[in-house]
């Protein structure tokens, strides 16, 4: 295992919190990620559905779980069933979960075979005076995706064969428990974190004039994958020059030029838990004076973003309340007019031109973390806080991106360490 065992308690904790949230009568069933293929034989990496793996910390493909915790009988209030391994999988594939091995991960004693699922399924639906069924589908508020997932396939058939249960969402539940963050995953964001500074430290040192871009992400990989992580949180953009304008530029494979700002918007994974981190450094080492006042605009942005950030404010009101910092700064760098400012259209506002993305968004499992956007923000919730500046007809965009716990008063800014003012960088990149 490339990460330190994950204390169960987290796992065991996280059930116990579902429990108090189902109706009397419930069965709950979640189902693990399919592994996806690519083309001829191939296959993608696996990656754990996010909340079996919050409930389990079950790492392995075709893995179910059902907690029915009014069952009659005690060992089946929650039942884990795994893939069986043989001596042709263990061959080609290598080692599986054995049954005593997922007890230990888990904190889960009833743990059967995949193939025995049906059967007790069966019982449970049937004979355990089972009223309430949660199923768990992916009601992510951007999530478009037309692939039939294996969760989905489970609805359906589930729906099917016993049409007459009353079928609930599992999601929002998930979304509530999952936004707020324990002591141990914090544990495991600022692993992440801590990984996501070394590399970009690493960085620092090696980029000049004349690098490629896709060289710059090599290192940040090398660095990921040396300590620990599986790799990027998500796909990694390295962006130079006229590139740092492009939100999601994810090509990284141009030269960056001497004079060029580049802009690193990548984090490391660790423990399925992820890092995001953004940070905007001079190709040759130096700031040049525009290039300075730009970059300390976004960084009184941010500063003041996360003062901002408290337990009981809604997003869309404390990003509004960050776009007006960010007009007011815009004004000040003279690429919008305070004049024109008091006439514009307010459903398109001047500052949208050079700021046109969102202020945040809550970080977990998922690097777009689950949690609803509409409701008040909470002690133990985890945020980023990335505002930026894009001024095309420059190729200078400037983007700075921290990751922080929200608590009673202020935050806990997992990233504190990584470097962040401008002399700061310039040191590290002259040293």
């Amino acid at each position: 295992m490339r990460y330190k065992s994950i204390n169960k308690e987290l796992f065991v904790s996280n059930r116990k919190r579902l429990l108090k949230e189902l109706k009397p009568n419930s069965l709950v069933a979640l189902n693990a990620n399919d592994i996806m293929p690519t083309n001829s034989d191939g296959t993608m990496r696996f990656r754990q559905n996010s909340d079996l793996f919050y409930l389990t910390g079950v790492d392995q493909e075709e893995t179910i779980l059902v907690l029915c915790p009014d069952f009659p009988d005690k060992k089946y209030k929650e039942v884990l069933f795994l893939r069986e391994t043989n001596e042709h999988i263990a061959t080609w594939e290598g080692h599986k979960l054995t049954k005593e091995e997922a007890r230990e991960l888990t904190g889960i004693e009833t743990v059967l075979w995949v193939s025995e699922f049906w059967r007790l399924f069966n019982t449970m639906m049937v004979m355990g005076d089972t009223q309430h069924v949660y199923l768990n589908t992916n009601d992510h508020y951007r999530a478009d995706s037309s692939v039939v997932t294996r969760e989905m396939r489970f609805v359906k058939t589930c729906m099917e064969k016993y049409p007459l249960h009353t079928y609930e969402r599992l999601a929002p539940i998930m979304h509530k428990l999952r936004s707020i963050k324990s002591k141990y995953e914090i544990e495991l964001l600022q692993q992440a974190c801590d990984i996501t500074e070394r590399a970009f430290r690493r960085v620092l040192n090696f980029v000049k004039p004349g690098v490629r871009e896709n060289e710059i992400e090599a290192e940040f990989i090398h660095e990921f994958i040396k300590s620990g992580s599986r790799g990027f949180a998500y796909e990694p953009i390295v962006a130079a020059g006229k590139n740092s304008c492009v939100l999601h530029y994810i090509e990284n494979d141009e030269v960056c030029q001497d004079g060029d700002i580049l802009l690193l918007d990548v984090g490391a994974e660790y423990a399925n838990y992820n890092a995001d981190l953004t940070r905007s450094i001079p190709v040759n080492g130096k700031f040049s004076k525009r290039q300075k006042e730009v970059y300390n605009a976004v960084l009184r942005v941010h500063r003041e973003a996360v003062k901002l950030l408290k337990p009981g404010e809604k997003y869309f009101d404390y990003h509004k309340q960050v776009q007006k910092i960010m007009e007011h700064e815009l004004i000040g760098l003279k690429l919008i007019d305070k004049k024109d400012v008091k006439n514009q259209d307010p459903n398109k506002p001047l500052f949208m031109k050079y700021f046109m993305h969102g202020t945040g968004h809550q970080l977990g499992l998922d690097v777009h973390d689950v949690g609803n956007m509409y409701h008040k923000m909470q002690v133990g919730q985890v945020w980023t806080v990335e505002p930026g500046i894009y001024i095309r007809e420059e190729g200078l965009g400037i983007r700075i991106e921290n990751n922080v716990v929200i608590q009673r008063n202020g935050v806990i800014d997992l990233m504190k360490n990584i470097p962040i003012e401008v002399e700061e960088i310039e040191e590290i990149m002259n040293s």
